[in-house]
């Protein structure tokens, strides 16, 4: 106990010093230096997608304990129950997570092209296993449009992540590099600890190695009242290698392998919940394996020809074991007529391995004035999922051809994109089923010469083929399901600015608001909560990016998000979509001095949430933080960070979520690159 008093009142002391580092700073240094402008986060107005990326930077300055609390700060973009791994679920313009399974199949999670985390399991969140330590960076695609490249059915939208490559350690010198990073928090003494090693022995050849392990206790909200029942482990490695040859380096090969494990006993199976019920406690292990390899030949002789040819294989696996005694059922009359169900569930293991190969050209040419950036390319997916006591086993074989095209005359940037996918899915106990379907959008942007301004939109459609967890004759729906496919259609349209020098010389102010519209429907995936079949669907929001900095190193980062949805079931009866986040605004303000310091204060509203049969109050949430980099000495290279999450200990649960979130928490991380 006097342990922890110590090391909380450390952090608070540190905190507290971190927080007048501005002031001593600018004494100690020339504040009429001026530097880059520059934001927490760029805006991606020259795009007429909805897109967001997560750099190496603000990675490390979050001090996240996982890729999902990463894209948790993306407008559009909730997690739910983000704090505990295996109970947590992603949620992108209201789909993604249910009220009985972490995924719907209408968001995608790629790492490094692999596809990742997407089978419905009842009563276990998204299989995204991973630590932040190891990406660089990560973009989220909202919506359909600019996803037919990666896949179909991609309604919610996508998460694509990549791991860091031995350059980004060595900054492209030779020789060895260490970089190590712990952290440490107060919050149920949370500790990480990562190792990276890298090895450049030729200017083109390079290989990492990451180990990272992650330990999370139990977890305390506001009231102080555990939103875990037990503490959590998480070892995670990564190897990788890059390998450029040829005339300019016009080659490189490039191979990567992650390995995540996270180990719980004696937990409730239901891993959306805190305490046992009739499914009762398991002990649970989730193992998730990543192995890729890519190979690109980028033609210095001609712009055509830039191939890429990438293999990726996503093994993941559940073994579940039920506690004798732990479900409520146990003891009463019923238990025997229930019995086989729920120690169904809780003895369920699960393994399901995916396949994938990808070949693709980029070609940039003109047509006259007009400049094109053609993709083309043809995919192969084979997904195997075993059979399970809960859910059934099955292979799900697709073929893809796709082709987008950014066509540019002027401002004037239009992109058609198509894709066809032919799909063969079935088991060894069941019928085999053939599905295709052809998809596509058409989206636009136009800028108004050097004013900054630009205006954009798109129409886009895509469909959800049928999916293994519906492969059950026994089912009513069987023959419909396995046959029918999910349909969806979005409409956006929005206005960007971007330009520097707007209010003071060398500013630089960045805005994007989107609106859109998605409709979806032969829905198959969701009921009423009297089981009554959901058919149809409405998506109604608008997103807000923007990003204004100076050249004396303030800046303030603000994004929002504001939605409504409806579904309409069988009967013709339209209630409030379950999936619809609470509306939020998100605000950061901060200040950087030369390159050595950078303290920010983040604000967090969520709008009171009353369009559901589970209206959620309003919350505002503060979070502090600071960086400390020395530029000189044996301490170059280091960097230190201070982190207060919920500053003012709010006891509060995020609409959509089962639990309460974690009560104020105290981070300190020290990195070092050797």
């Amino acid at each position: 106990m006097n342990a922890q008093i110590s090391l909380r009142a450390g952090l608070l002391a540190s905190v507290a010093f971190a927080m007048a580092l501005p002031a001593h700073a600018q004494e100690a240094f020339d504040l009429d230096t001026v530097y880059l402008a520059e934001s927490k986060r760029e805006v991606a107005t020259d795009t007429a997608t909805a897109e967001t990326t997560v750099d190496q930077e603000e990675i490390e300055d979050r001090q996240a304990d996982s890729i999902a609390e990463l894209v948790d700060t993306v407008p559009g973009v909730t997690i739910v129950n983000g704090n505990t791994p295996q109970g947590s679920s992603i949620n992108i313009r209201g789909f993604g997570a249910t009220a009985s399974n972490g995924t719907d199949q209408k968001i995608a999670i790629q790492l490094n092209g692999a596809d990742v985390g997407s089978e419905e399991i009842y009563r276990v969140g998204t299989q995204l296993f991973t630590d932040p330590a190891l990406y660089k960076e990560v973009t989220v695609v909202r919506g359909i449009a600019g996803t037919f490249e990666y896949g179909s059915g991609i309604i919610g939208g996508l998460i694509r992540a990549e791991t860091k490559d031995a350059i980004d350690i060595t900054e492209g010198e030779t020789g060895f590099r260490l970089r190590q990073t712990i952290e440490v928090g107060t919050n149920g003494n949370q500790a990480a600890s990562s190792t990276i090693v890298a090895w450049q022995p030729t200017e083109n050849f390079g290989v990492i190695g990451n180990y990272t392990y992650r330990h999370n206790g139990v977890l305390v909200d506001g009231a102080g009242n555990p939103i875990n029942v037990k503490p959590s482990n998480l070892p995670t490695y990564m190897v990788g290698m890059l390998y450029t040859f040829g005339n300019a380096d016009e080659h490189s090969l490039r191979a990567t392998y992650s390995d995540t494990t996270a180990a719980e006993e004696d937990v409730p199976y239901d891993s959306f919940g805190l305490t046992s019920d009739m499914f009762g406690n398991v002990d649970r292990t989730v193992r998730s394996r990543t192995a890729t390899l890519e190979y690109k030949f980028d033609s210095e002789a001609s712009d055509l020809i830039n191939v890429t040819a990438a293999f990726s294989r996503a093994d993941q696996q559940i073994d579940s074991a039920y506690i004798a005694g732990s479900s409520s059922f146990e003891g009463t009359p019923s238990w025997p007529f229930v019995a086989a169900s729920v120690m169904g569930l809780g003895d369920a293991d699960h393994r399901y391995i995916t396949n994938k190969v990808t070949l693709k050209n980029q070609a940039f040419f003109y047509t006259g004035a007009i400049a094109h950036d053609l993709r083309f390319g043809v995919e192969g997916v084979w997904k195997e999922r075993a059979d399970a006591s809960s859910a059934p086993g099955g292979t799900d074989r697709r073929y893809a051809v796709f082709a987008v095209d950014d066509i540019t005359w002027g401002g004037l940037t239009v992109t058609p994109a198509i894709r066809y996918e032919n799909q063969r899915i079935g088991s060894a106990t069941t019928a085999y089923f053939d599905n295709n379907a052809l998809m596509g959008g058409l989206s636009g942007r136009y800028e108004f010469g050097s004013s900054g301004f630009a205006v954009f939109g798109s129409v886009a459609y895509t469909e959800n083929l049928p999916i293994i967890d519906d492969l059950d004759p026994t089912s009513a729906n069987y023959p419909t399901y396995m046959t029918q496919s999910e349909k969806a259609r979005s409409y956006e349209l929005g206005v960007s600015f971007d330009r520097a020098s707007v209010f003071a010389s060398g500013d630089q102010l960045s805005l994007k608001v989107n609106g859109f519209q998605t409709n979806v429907w032969d829905i198959t995936s969701y009921t009423t909560p009297t089981r009554v079949p959901i058919t149809d669907a409405l998506i109604r929001g608008v997103e807000l990016e923007g990003s204004y900095s100076l050249a004396n190193g303030f800046y303030t980062d603000v994004n929002a998000n504001f939605m409504r949805g409806w579904g309409t079931d069988a009967t013709g009866v339209q209630g409030d979509w379950s999936g619809i986040p609470a509306n939020q605004i998100r605000a950061t303000i901060g200040k950087r001095f030369g390159e050595e310091y950078d303290v920010s204060w983040e604000v967090v509203h969520d709008f009171a949430m009353n369009n559901t049969a589970t209206p959620t109050p309003a919350s505002t949430v503060h979070n502090l933080r600071a960086t400390y980099r020395p530029q000189d000495g044996f301490f170059d290279g280091a960097e230190v960070r201070f982190g207060v999450e919920n500053l003012f200990d709010l006891d509060y649960t995020p609409h959509l979520a089962t639990r309460a979130a974690p009560g104020r928490t105290f981070k300190v991380t020290l990195a070092k690159t050797f």
